[in-house]
């Protein structure tokens, strides 16, 4: 999607793309959202209940108290030129039904992962690769550490050298941004082959 906007009387081209944000449940999708967005994100959290007990492994989410059930949603400047449109997924199955229609039309996907737990990552990889779309493995840290190198979790999720994999804190604009211009410039060199 292109637009002109106005800069000291020169009309200006802005291009606009979709970023898709995926993980499994209680990776780090909203925060990430919520720390690099410019404005306040729409979230759609609901509040976990005790239906979910048994369905929603909490092990490494302690603190969690609600849950995506529809999307995040968020916008960065990236650059005058470039303004990205993010939208988190659901990380819980019974909400994948929506993945398709948040992806329609996204150039790429940051998939976070939490290393605690790898296998949670499992679908959103196969969900990519098996769509096409670019994507980069963003390890979020959690409790400040990172466990695994990025070349031991490649091994381990038998991701091939052309698809990046990247450290990063979702607490923190600095890291989300990094990750990001990361999965842009992947998704451009894609479309450049």
């Amino acid at each position: 999607m292109d637009f002109a906007s106005s800069s000291g009387g020169a009309a200006r081209s802005t291009t606009s793309a979709k970023i898709v944000v995926a993980g499994g449940f209680g990776v780090g999708k909203t925060t990430f959202v919520g720390a690099v967005s410019e404005i306040n994100p729409l979230r759609t959290e609901a509040v976990m209940t005790s239906a979910s007990a048994g369905i929603d492994d909490l092990t490494h989410t302690g603190g969690k108290t609600t849950t995506t059930v529809a999307m995040d949603f968020g916008r960065i400047t990236l650059d005058q030129d470039l303004i990205l449109y993010l939208f988190g997924t659901p990380g819980q199955d019974r909400f994948w039904f929506m993945w398709d229609d948040l992806v329609r039309g996204a150039i790429g996907a940051v998939v976070l992962v939490d290393t605690r737990r790898l296998a949670d990552c499992f679908p959103a990889v196969d969900y990519f690769e098996n769509s096409g779309l670019p994507f980069v493995i963003a390890l979020n840290g959690f409790d400040g550490a990172q466990p695994y190198q990025p070349e031991e979790v490649r091994e381990a999720l038998q991701i091939g050298p052309g698809t990046p994999i990247i450290t990063t804190d979702a607490r923190h604009r600095a890291d989300a941004k990094s990750a990001l211009i990361t999965l842009v410039e992947h998704a451009l060199m894609a479309r450049l082959k």
